[in-house]
């Protein structure tokens, strides 16, 4: 079974899951690409990472032409956010709970690379359905009004995650929005 992303839920509100996220690792890229295409475009270069176009930590010794890297377990979600560059798309994989930063491959792709993120509060609302941007910003806008409603206030961007591959039937999809947040009493 696929690893996902572990966190803790702090509590359930009218349409959106409060949560929290520990400490984690990403491996990500930035595409310029739109939102259709920015997905597909980043997961080659992150399947490529995790599939052993990296350098071990464990050793410093050049790789021979042709041999890979350690590979490492695909996990769930697939985030996607906007770049601050115009028209581009940070796509991201969450690396193995077991891996520290001092552990991860070093990414081979110039493109790549590994990211640590510090836990945060997040409010997520789950759906399903097809990839699409007007899917996306239609549950962003839902996502955002019910957390003002709840005295929440948005940080940063939103994400959008995806925890199936793309040959399952769009009505059976997980799709998530996901919003850091702080709340009252934060």
């Amino acid at each position: 079974m696929t690893e996902q992303q572990p966190y803790t839920v702090l509590g359930r509100y009218p349409g959106f899951e409060l949560r929290h996220y520990p400490a984690h690792l990403l491996a990500q890229v930035t595409v310029n690409a739109g939102f259709q295409g920015a997905g597909n475009t980043g997961f080659r270069h992150l399947y490529g990472y995790i599939s052993g176009n990296n350098l071990s930590r464990s050793g410093a010794e050049p790789r021979l032409v042709g041999t890979a890297g350690p590979a490492l377990a695909m996990t769930a979600p697939v985030l996607m956010e906007p770049s601050p560059i115009p028209g581009a798309f940070c796509v991201a994989f969450v690396l193995p709970g077991n891996l520290t930063a001092d552990a991860a491959p070093v990414p081979g792709d110039p493109a790549v690379s590994v990211v640590s993120v510090p836990g945060q509060a997040a409010a997520a609302a789950a759906f399903s359905g097809r990839w699409s941007e007007a899917n996306f910003q239609g549950h962003l806008a839902a996502l955002r009004a019910a957390v003002s409603a709840e005295g929440f206030t948005a940080l940063g961007g939103p994400r959008f995650a995806r925890f199936d591959p793309p040959l399952r039937p769009w009505f059976l999809r997980r799709n998530e929005v996901i919003q850091d947040v702080e709340g009252p009493g934060d």
